[in-house]
């Protein structure tokens, strides 16, 4: 059985892209995933995720939407909040490797605090008729959705340290989160009319420096 694992990187910070993986793992392939150690991303050093991160792709079918802040904030300037712009980066990806894959079932870590409606707005927004299974913790308690958290969040990794260098003469953006000093200290350097693209504006964090 193929199984296509969902998970994003990048949903809380200021700085930055929103980066959403998908990756099919059939069943068979689950025993090579843990020799290789794939976990959720976050028990991984940055290191490892890389390797991983290319090993898995090398191995698996998978496709990567990617989120700009700018994207971000013009979707919630049209009333769309961040779980349904994450719920379409989930369908879009779902649609895209239907084309091509079979499967049947997708497990997602819920984004929602209720996965049961997630999982009912998913299965009714998907083209095919695919088992949708959300679940918290997801990326811990599966090896699909832990392949996937290790994929986006490597892109997101590899997005910031582009960001790093090309404001680097302005100063280090750090994270991107909002409770790093370093971004947060990135930020003091402009008004919020002058923001750059990379950053959400419409964060807390950044609307109270109106």
């Amino acid at each position: 059985m193929n199984i296509l694992g969902i998970d994003e990187a990048g949903r809380g910070p200021v700085i930055g892209p929103l980066v959403v993986a998908g990756v099919i793992i059939p069943d068979e392939k689950l025993k090579i995933l843990e020799r290789m150690g794939v976990r959720d991303s976050k028990r991984l050093t940055e290191n490892r995720r890389t390797i991983l991160s290319r090993k898995l792709k090398n191995m698996f079918d998978y496709e990567i939407v990617e989120i700009s802040a700018k994207d971000i904030d013009d979707l919630r300037s049209k009333e769309i909040n961040l779980n349904k712009i994450e719920r379409m980066a989930i369908v879009k990806i779902i649609d895209k490797i239907a084309i091509e894959h079979d499967f049947d079932l997708a497990i997602i870590d819920s984004l929602d605090i209720k996965p049961e409606r997630l999982k009912y707005q998913l299965e009714f927004e998907v083209s095919d008729d695919i088992e949708i299974i959300a679940e918290h913790k997801a990326d811990d308690n599966y090896l699909q959705v832990a392949a996937a958290s290790i994929i986006a969040k490597n892109r997101r990794d590899e997005e910031i340290k582009k960001l790093k260098k090309e404001y680097r003469k302005i100063g280090d953006i750090g994270s991107g989160y909002p409770s790093d000093p370093k971004t947060k200290e990135f930020l003091t350097n402009f008004s919020f009319d002058e923001m750059p693209e990379i950053v959400r504006r419409s964060w807390k964090t950044v609307t109270k420096m109106k």
